[in-house]
């Protein structure tokens, strides 16, 4: 009765552990699927024209790119370290042929290569089977050859490996002994990436066994015990020297240094174990992170290029609000005449931001932005209607007094027309950041976007600027 207990039981378990992991890979997939998504609208929906486009080329081609990845499966994985340590060697020992270029002179890399790594079911270690079986085998792995961190011209290069780093989902780190400042200091700022990272102590074969441990305590006990974990570290030997014993013709003995078979098995089925335990989460978070980046800095573009666009519209309406006033001698005209210059300002930015209006939009926008901005509306409406009664009995006493009058008319005009500009202005500042927040107030309510604009304002400098440019004008 208990054997049959423990056999129930135990077989619950299982099935529990199955009915988890099955649990896991669904939400797996969702995670994936809801990533690819969201890349792709972002793609489909770039809002940039030409102008707004220029610098952000290759940014928005690495998201067109990394939307392919995702549909196609793709897991990549770079190789980083110094010249001479032996990234395509240890490349081309995973790939199980020589794909990358390798050789004696400094520096054979000098550009970005690419190659997939096709699974087998390798008869070396046995593990591969089950983890080609549970799913890495359905992934397409891309693994990366970058140059040298220390090369010459090594500025750019690193920019280009920072670059990288944020793009795929998986680093290894090529060392071939103890670490240098350089790998350290570029092995922390790889890390600062935020991806999986193996550091692979490549080379061992040249060291004896107890120099090879002492190497690697020290690297993992000291050197890089605040960055990697133990189970992050690997030893290898891509293309390691073994002596091969021969004898000639007459019967003599000679060695001579051969290549011999790669010892990379270990650091294989890492790569795979990390596949197989976070691969298809691992695409999918790296490519929103950097989904976001790219978006960030697409939006931070759009909103600069929109800036000096919406800048240079405003003072257009500015100076057309100004000159409006100043040359209108009638009242009822000049109140008009301002808030049909302001109406058409409104809708213009409203194009500019991509929020269009329609006219009675804008007017209740603008009518909204007048009972906020109290004093300088009020200031504006006072002026408008006192000077222009001033300015109509100047510009009708202009004749009698053979134009002698006409010296105060334009002092008269300028001033009126100084206080509409300011208005204008302050009214554009209001419509661009509710523009600008996506057609919001924001948690404030308006009164409080508009005292703050208002409270930034130099008044004096626009007003001395538009009084400049009138009398220029005038």
């Amino acid at each position: 009765m208990t054997d049959s207990l423990f056999l129930e039981t135990h077989w619950n378990s299982e099935e529990l552990e199955q009915a988890i992991l099955d649990v896991e890979a669904i939400q797996e997939e969702l995670n994936y699927k809801q990533a690819q998504d969201s890349l792709r609208n972002l793609v489909i929906n770039i809002d940039l024209c030409e102008q707004e486009k220029i610098g952000l080329e290759s940014n928005i081609a690495h998201l067109v790119t990394m939307l392919e990845k995702m549909e196609q499966s793709v897991v990549q994985i770079a190789a980083f370290g110094m010249v001479g340590r032996g990234k395509s060697s240890v490349l081309n020992a995973i790939l199980g042929q020589d794909i990358f270029v390798t050789g004696p002179l400094h520096g054979v890399t000098r550009s970005v290569d690419a190659a997939q790594w096709k699974l087998t079911q390798d008869e070396h270690y046995p593990e591969v089977k089950k983890l080609i079986i549970s799913g890495v085998g359905n992934t397409q792995i891309q693994l990366i050859d970058t140059p040298g961190i220390d090369e010459v011209d090594g500025e750019t290069r690193e920019l280009l490996a920072k670059e990288m780093a944020k793009q795929v989902d998986l680093i290894l780190f090529i060392v071939a002994g103890d670490i240098t400042k350089v790998e350290y200091d570029a092995l922390s700022q790889l890390r600062e990436a935020g991806k999986p990272m193996i550091l692979a102590f490549n080379k061992i074969d040249q060291y004896p066994e107890a120099d090879r441990m002492a190497i690697y305590h020290k690297i993992r006990d000291e050197r890089v015990k605040q960055l990697l974990s133990p189970d992050e570290i690997v030893m290898v030997a891509a293309s390691p020297l073994i002596t091969e014993v021969t004898k000639d013709k007459d019967g003599k003995i000679k060695s001579k240094k051969v290549r011999g078979k790669s010892q990379v098995d270990a650091l294989k089925l890492k790569i795979l174990e990390i596949l197989h335990r976070e691969g298809k989460s691992l695409v999918a978070l790296n490519t929103m992170l950097y989904a976001d980046e790219v978006n960030e800095q697409i939006v931070q573009r759009k909103l600069m290029i929109r800036e000096e666009a919406a800048n240079q519209l405003i003072q257009k309406a500015v100076i057309t609000k100004a000159v409006a006033i100043a040359l209108n001698p009638v009242t009822v005209i000049d109140l008009f005449s301002g808030a049909v210059i302001d109406v058409a300002m409104i809708l213009a930015l409203s194009h500019l931001y991509g929020m269009p209006m329609t006219q009675q939009g804008a007017i209740a926008l603008l009518q909204k932005i007048g009972f906020s901005m109290g004093s300088i509306s009020a200031s504006e409406f006072l002026a408008t209607l006192g000077l222009s009664s001033l300015k109509g009995l100047l510009s009708l006493s202009a004749i009698p007094t053979a134009g002698v009058s006409l010296i105060p008319y334009v002092s008269v005009a300028i001033t009126q027309a100084g206080v509409a500009g300011v208005s204008c202005y302050a009214i554009a500042q209001v419509t661009k950041t509710y523009l600008a927040n996506g057609a919001s107030w924001g948690p404030d309510g308006p009164k409080a976007v508009v005292k703050s604009i208002l409270d930034s304002l130099d008044e004096a400098s626009i007003l001395n600027r538009i009084k400049w440019e009138l009398q220029q004008r005038l």
